[in-house]
């Protein structure tokens, strides 16, 4: 390949089409990468190069970069550049991936749309008055226009696989544990996982496959060896989630129907299932995520990290109008309602309670799981919002959540497949298995595209 017209095409992409899609927060200039490509070019010469070589990848700004600016979307990071790499940049750069770019996100992974970030919101390329999801938004959107081959975001409760699925892209929750959060600048510890975005199957498990592993440095990560499982269509069993094909709109259910047909055609066992407490699910997540968040970003104080405002005074002064001044008005709202939840009187009355709901929700699953191979739903209950839609209204904004927090609160893996179009605007289907089981939901997302014929989607300017 030559190095030069391959990072220029993109580079042509991303000059037509960036100004109004806006997915990348950092955008790194083109003749630095233009020389990673060329270092690619001899290694790939030579014999010696990783599986990622020379491949442009766009990175969710909450994951550390060594010398790029990694921002959460948020001011109160504005001009924060890491001194190190992320586990999953290292292992990415050992495989030979070029990082092109910062990708846009709500601020501090809080939000639906890529609304709340502090950079202004991401368009869906899809149809630019809608929003791409969130909060991996810009790495969506990025995939979408073809800004880059494969894509990193980071799923707290569907961050990866609403874009995904608003997007027409594939996007992988990994199980809890098997990708190191080494690097990514927390929002909720307990529910929160790197993963890969991509355009194809194919390119999601080979990035799957470098990033994925223990890691020393994030006691969460597991030993377990992950097999790569091939999977059938014929005589596989798939539980279909009737509680969350209730609460999705009805072109999204059409959409659904019609690949649930396919898969039927092909030799699929279809059976309904139902999740129940999904009507507990998306309360629990949000008070275990806000309670989770509310003592993480307690560190931004602008004195010791974050932005600044210059002002003097008495401690408690300064650290409210720096946090004031430095965050946004979802995290504040997330950070005040965490805090509420987790005070005396009320810790027991609302986080205890969300725990127990949690392990409940985790039965259920491993139950459905006894009886099916796969459980499948909508990805989003709707279709991508106009901005503006909802982002004011918090009870829509967080109802978008309601099929996807439940693989965060078990922990097992979720990934979303391209089903089709209604009106031209993309809709998913999300699929779960159990623990551990990520290579063959990769392997089921393969199948689904032969039927489907969704692959290595590029959507028009």
């Amino acid at each position: 390949m030559d190095p030069e017209s391959y990072v220029g095409a993109y580079y042509e992409r991303i000059e037509r089409r960036e100004a109004k899609v806006r997915a990348f927060i950092t955008l790194r200039p083109m003749d630095e990468v233009i020389e990673e490509a060329k270092r690619s070019v001899e290694r790939l010469r030579s014999g010696r190069h990783g599986r990622l070589e020379g491949i442009l990848i766009a990175v969710k700004d909450n994951i550390s970069t060594m010398g790029i600016r990694t921002t959460c979307g948020s001011k109160m990071l504005e001009t924060y550049v890491p001194p190190f790499d992320a586990t999953v940049i290292e292992r990415i750069k050992r495989e030979g991936g070029i990082i092109v770019g910062k990708t846009n996100m709500d601020e501090f992974a809080m939000g639906t749309t890529t609304e709340t970030s502090y950079f202004g919101p991401t368009r869906n390329p899809w149809d630019l008055s809608r929003t791409p999801g969130g909060s991996s938004g810009g790495s969506g959107a990025a995939l979408a226009a073809h800004f880059a081959e494969l894509a990193l975001g980071s799923d707290t409760g569907g961050s990866i696989r609403s874009p995904a699925a608003y997007n027409a892209v594939l996007g992988l929750k990994p199980s809890y544990g098997t990708v190191s959060r080494y690097g990514l600048i927390a929002y909720a510890n307990s529910l929160e996982q790197i993963g890969p975005m991509a355009r194809n199957a194919n390119d999601l498990e080979v990035l799957y496959s470098v990033i994925a592993g223990p890691d020393e440095r994030d006691a969460t990560t597991v030993s377990a060896v992950l097999e790569k499982k091939e999977v059938r269509l014929n005589g596989l069993r798939l539980g279909v989630l009737d509680d969350m094909m209730e609460v999705s709109e009805k072109p999204v259910k059409s959409v659904v129907n019609d690949v649930l047909n396919k898969l039927s055609s092909e030799g699929s066992e279809l059976k309904e299932v139902k999740l129940g407490y999904l009507d507990y699910a998306l309360p629990a997540y949000y008070i275990i995520a806000m309670s989770e968040a509310s003592s993480n970003l307690a560190r931004y104080d602008g004195v010791r990290y974050g932005y600044s405002s210059g002002e003097e005074g008495l401690w408690t002064d300064v650290y409210s109008i720096n946090r004031g001044a430095g965050f946004g008005w979802e995290v504040k709202r997330r950070i005040m309602l965490g805090s509420f939840m987790l005070s005396a009187g009320y810790y027991e009355m609302y986080y205890i309670k969300a725990l127990k709901i949690r392990r409940l929700i985790y039965d259920n699953i491993a139950s459905i799981l006894k009886s099916v191979d796969l459980i499948l739903s909508p990805t989003m209950p709707i279709l991508p919002p106009k901005i503006g839609d909802v982002i004011n209204d918090p009870i829509r904004l967080f109802a978008m959540d309601v099929n996807t927090v439940v693989a965060n609160l078990a922990g097992v893996p979720a990934i979303s497949v391209p089903a089709g179009f209604h009106n031209g605007l993309p809709v998913g289907l999300q699929a779960m298995g159990p623990y551990l089981s990520d290579y063959s939901l990769i392997s089921f997302a393969r199948e689904l595209e032969k039927i489907t014929g969704y692959r290595d989607l590029t959507a028009p300017e």
